[in-house]
């Protein structure tokens, strides 16, 4: 009977480790290179009309990034808001071209490589 108990504690807990994981990594950062831009005009909007009739924006961008060697690459990304200008973004990419997430950084955190072609 100890035996049940044990084997059925066991599988709830790994079901709760398998909860928290799901709950807390962002499996669109995860394991994704680092690309740094400087947000400096404002995105081109396009519109699109859900089956509800709803508008929705998306706003693109298309600038040249950074990688923590500060090798360029020309990158595409949208937001679903108009991101800030004068803004430092880290990008997390695949594939090397395609934008999974991005999260707004200071410029004191950005790699020393990318520090010096930023302020030119």
């Amino acid at each position: 009977m100890k035996k049940v108990f044990l084997g059925i504690g066991a599988l709830f807990l790994l079901f709760v480790a398998g909860l928290v994981v799901l709950m807390t990594v962002d499996f669109n950062r995860l394991n994704k290179e680092a690309y740094y831009v400087h947000i400096t005009t404002d995105g081109e909007v396009k519109e699109y009309k859900l089956d509800s009739g709803e508008i929705m924006k998306s706003y693109w961008y298309e600038i040249p990034a950074y990688d923590e060697n500060g090798k360029e690459q020309t990158l595409k990304f949208s937001a679903q808001k108009n991101l800030r200008q004068d803004a430092y973004m880290k990008l997390y990419v695949k594939k090397e071209t395609e934008v999974t997430s991005y999260d707004e950084v200071k410029f004191d955190e950005l790699p020393a490589k990318v520090q010096e072609l930023m302020k030119k």
